[in-house]
């Protein structure tokens, strides 16, 4: 008998899926509070620091891989925040990670690197190996200050790009600066907090109204 791995998040067994819909619960992390651990310098890995660093250029990064590509140490070339470690990973590379990235395409590291973070209470994502992920990557839609995650519970990154698409071009440019105008409003407004939801409600009402 083999041990269980702890784990945050209890993945759901396979004939609870087509019934269970999408139980994933969003949520927007602070990236640069918290300290990522990436394993993998390839193509996987690029595409996970790249993302990471789209949405937290400051947060602190260590990647590690027994071989990191021309293209990413050309992507961290001059910033102090990301940390190249160019070996084969390590269980101790996790320690004092918050968040753990498996990108790598051999699914014995995949599943050492996720047995490890789990193993200390560590979240971590396993690129392409969904029941050994505490979480998923979305497709992301940013407008300035507005940004909008996609997901869909691991189906179809397909449709998840398209429905980003879809919403880049619907959404104007300038709904940022109706959002800068929205906290001067509010910023402005005397009473409690139901009557400021009540007169925003009404100032925003338009909005969902057909022309």
């Amino acid at each position: 008998m083999t041990d269980k791995i702890p784990s945050l998040v209890e993945p759901l067994a396979d004939n609870d899926l087509s019934s269970a819909g999408n139980r994933l619960f969003p949520v927007f992390l602070k990236l640069e509070n918290l300290s990522l651990l990436i394993v993998g310098g390839g193509y996987v890995g690029m595409e996970k620091l790249s993302v990471v660093l789209q949405n937290a250029p400051s947060g602190k990064i260590k990647l590690v891989a027994t071989q990191i590509s021309d293209e990413i140490k050309e992507l961290v070339a001059g910033r102090e925040n990301v940390v190249l470690v160019e070996r084969p990973y390590q269980s101790s590379d996790i320690d004092g990670a918050d968040i753990v990235f498996a990108a790598v395409n051999e699914e014995s590291v995949s599943r050492q690197v996720s047995s490890d973070a789990k193993a200390r209470g560590k979240l971590v994502n396993a690129a392409d190996k969904p029941l050994l992920c505490d979480f998923y990557l979305g497709s992301i839609v940013q407008k300035g200050n507005l940004k909008i995650a996609i997901s869909t519970n691991g189906k179809s990154p397909t449709i998840a790009k398209r429905v980003k698409e879809l919403l880049n071009e619907t959404l104007p440019d300038e709904i940022d600066e109706l959002l800068g105008n929205m906290q001067l409003i509010r910023n402005k407004m005397g009473g409690d907090f139901a009557e400021k939801v009540k007169q925003l409600n009404e100032i925003t009402k338009k909005l969902s109204q057909d022309k």
